[in-house]
């Protein structure tokens, strides 16, 4: 169901579909056997016409081969027109080979399923996920890479292809009006653990997004940075930075009224833009911490009144990805005192006599200090399958939300029983 994006300087209707609800976007996903499982694991995007391109990527000094590999191709400032794909192995930590087998990839997909698009390897953007330090099969991903067939309806099987412990797929679309034609942001995510993105411009989760309007590419990085800023790089589900984090989004103007140029940041369309834009990143974000491994509650962490909206972050981030806390919600254990020793450590601005603690909109600290609350409601505010958690510095104006989920017995299950 389509809803209208809230407090949105221009009409921008968001809906649920894949990348290729964008004009002139394919896409694909099959299997080469590169999970265990034999599920899809290999998979690709295309745009019919040639695209500007941005993309946000993993600050951790440990940078997967496919991260080097798309910033080569978007450092050309020649914009790009596919993306290659695969899950079951992260292509990274093994030496040279890795970013020869991320070059390889290129070029298959050039040569395959790009080739009626006329679509050059270097113009073709390189993703992976999986596990990290195992040489990439490079036999199976040919085989793999050779029999994709990109359409308009095969967006689901691409979507599936990124998955490695996700529970459900990740896709959002938002649309908006330039001149009597409807213009489309859509895209699709993938991650489930390691997942506590930082990812900069020059952040294991993977988001590819496409549009259909025409961008000026320095604008569309511009768009792109700010979006993740506040969506991606704001959750946390444990703490880990992924070598492979990246966010990609490229724009084809499929849809872009003939004589028009480019959006550059000028024009009034732009202010609706990056209202689908954050739209469909938010949307993304959420979706991962909603599906963080063994999670059974989904967190909120709101924070007003930093020195800073930079502090804010801090803090929100901070609070979302502390255990103590995770701990206290999975338990339904309204222990303020470890939200206050998050928002502590979070090296931001803070006056401990001025903090301000709230859970499910009950007020547990004010001024620093405890008031006399009921702690049985408190404790019920926590037992649904989505908990608020509130702080406010009193130092400012900044404020900025940061969502998790709860740290459960399955989580460490999980990860104690799969590689990574």
């Amino acid at each position: 169901m389509a809803t209208t994006v809230a407090g949105s300087p221009a009409p921008v209707e968001q809906f649920a579909a894949d990348i290729t609800a964008a004009r002139s976007f394919l896409a694909d996903g099959g299997t080469c056997g590169l999970k265990a499982s034999g599920r899809r694991d290999v998979g690709c995007v295309i745009s019919e016409r040639p695209s500007t391109a941005a993309g946000t990527f993993t600050s951790n000094k440990v940078k997967a081969a496919p991260v080097l590999v798309c910033q080569e191709v978007l450092s050309s400032g020649a914009g790009a027109q596919a993306i290659v794909f695969n899950s079951g192995n992260a292509n990274a930590a093994t030496g040279q080979q890795c970013l020869e087998n991320g070059r390889v990839m290129q070029r298959l997909l050039a040569e395959g399923p790009g080739r009626t698009h006329g679509i050059a390897p270097e113009r073709v953007l390189v993703a992976s996920t999986g596990v990290i330090g195992v040489q990439l099969d490079m036999d199976k991903l040919r085989h793999g890479i050779s029999a994709l067939r990109p359409s308009a309806s095969n967006g689901e099987r691409a979507v599936e292809a990124m998955m490695t412990t996700d529970t459900v797929p990740k896709t959002a679309a938002a649309r908006f009006d330039v001149a009597g034609q409807a213009v489309t942001v859509a895209g699709m995510a993938k991650g489930a653990a390691m997942i506590a993105p930082q990812m900069v411009p020059h952040a294991t989760m993977l988001a590819f997004m496409g549009t259909d309007a025409a961008v000026d590419s320095a604008y569309l990085q511009r768009t792109l940075t700010a979006a993740v800023e506040d969506s991606f790089n704001m959750v946390i589900v444990d703490g880990d930075t992924s070598t492979n984090d990246t966010a990609l989004l490229l724009a084809n103007g499929a849809a872009w009224p003939d004589g028009r140029p480019p959006l550059d940041g000028s024009q009034p369309e732009c202010a609706a833009f990056e209202a689908a834009v954050r739209s469909v990143c938010l949307r993304l974000a959420q979706a991962m911490a909603r599906d963080g491994e063994g999670a059974g509650k989904f967190i909120e962490v709101r924070v007003e009144g930093a020195s800073t909206p930079e502090d804010a972050r801090k803090v929100a981030r901070s609070i979302a990805g502390s255990n103590l806390t995770k701990a206290a919600v999975l338990g339904a254990d309204p222990n303020w005192g470890r939200i206050a020793c998050a928002a502590g450590y979070a090296e931001a601005e803070l006056d401990p006599n001025k903090l301000e603690i709230a859970i499910g909109g009950i007020t547990l600290v004010r001024a620093g200090l405890a008031l006399a609350y009921d702690e049985a409601a408190a404790s019920n505010k926590m037992k649904g399958d989505e908990v608020r958690l509130y702080a406010n510095l009193h130092l400012g104006d900044g404020a900025a939300t940061a969502w998790g989920c709860d740290l459960t017995p399955e989580y460490v299950r999980l990860n104690s029983e799969y590689t990574t």
